[in-house]
């Protein structure tokens, strides 16, 4: 029941209607009995800094940022956390005393499902990530301090992969690549795991972000597109023996994180989970 005292949380995107953080956060207000909602606003690219300046004068409390804005947002921001401004990039806004504060939560999020639910330590192993977007360069420099012995990048643009891994390097001191389409091949039989942080894979009609053929029973295949949670990509990596590991995991947590940080109060992990598996379910029918 909304209420003229309730606070309002949401996600910045475009387009954003795809999105299951209001199912999952409003899921989550109602467990704890706090008066609160969660809305999706889509925010058109030319239109983010009018929106950004709305934030405090409407009252909203607390935010998360998706596609396209997850770094394009910062500049409008008062303060990034010490892991956003490593990372460069931002998935969640925090209003602390009429101040806007930039986190990003994709990375830690990300790694807790990859520990919680492939049972997968990414200490002295190998990756090759696909895209170089926000949650990629989340993604990437959470690897890097969680211990991993090599990242390779791999983007269609080459020139942003580049930049990601050199920025990786020069702030961890961990090998990294940037992967040509010829590299792949090579790498990809060198790798531990292999990471899908593009949008391939929300449509059927996408392509396989990477050539089924450079997966193989050793690996670890994971996919951040959530919806289908069976995608095509961990479809053929299931039938190439590997292990696979879905996305619907790092959104769970990423939301868990950004919760607490908005409320300050510990998250209902089982009722957010049960709210995300829910809004998937009906949509496999």
């Amino acid at each position: 029941m909304i209420s003229g005292k309730t606070s309002l949380y949401g996600i910045f995107g475009f387009p954003v209607g795809h999105s299951f953080s209001p199912a999952m956060h409003n899921a989550a207000f109602k467990k704890l009995g706090l008066d609160a909602c969660y809305v999706p606003f889509a925010v058109a690219p030319d239109r983010l800094a009018e929106a950004v300046r709305s934030i405090i004068p409407l009252g909203i409390r607390g935010l998360n940022v998706t596609v396209p804005h997850k770094e394009r947002v910062i500049p409008y921001l008062d303060e990034l956390s010490e892991e956003a401004r490593l990372t460069g990039t931002v998935n969640t806004v925090e209003v602390r005393e009429g101040r806007l504060v930039g986190h990003t939560t994709d990375g830690r999020g990300f790694l807790r499902s990859l520990r919680d639910e492939a049972g997968f330590d990414p200490r002295g192993k190998s990756f090759v990530l696909f895209g170089s977007g926000g949650a990629g360069r989340a993604i990437g420099f959470s690897l890097a301090l969680a211990g991993a012995r090599q990242i390779a990048v791999r983007d269609v643009d080459e020139a942003k992969a580049r930049l990601l891994s050199q920025d990786i390097a020069e702030k961890t001191g961990i090998t990294t690549s940037a992967l040509s389409p010829e590299m792949l091949v090579g790498y990809c039989n060198e790798a531990d795991c292999l990471i899908n942080a593009t949008p391939l894979g929300l449509k059927k009609e996408d392509p396989l972000p990477l050539d089924k053929n450079f997966i193989n029973k050793n690996h670890l295949v994971s996919d951040l597109v959530y919806n289908p949670p069976a995608t095509a990509l961990l479809v053929a990596a299931k039938r190439r023996g590997a292990k696979t590991l879905r996305g619907l995991g790092m959104l769970l947590y990423q939301g868990v994180i950004a919760f607490e940080i908005w409320t300050g109060k510990k998250a209902p992990v089982e009722v957010m989970k049960k709210a995300l598996t829910a809004q998937v379910l009906p949509q496999r029918r």
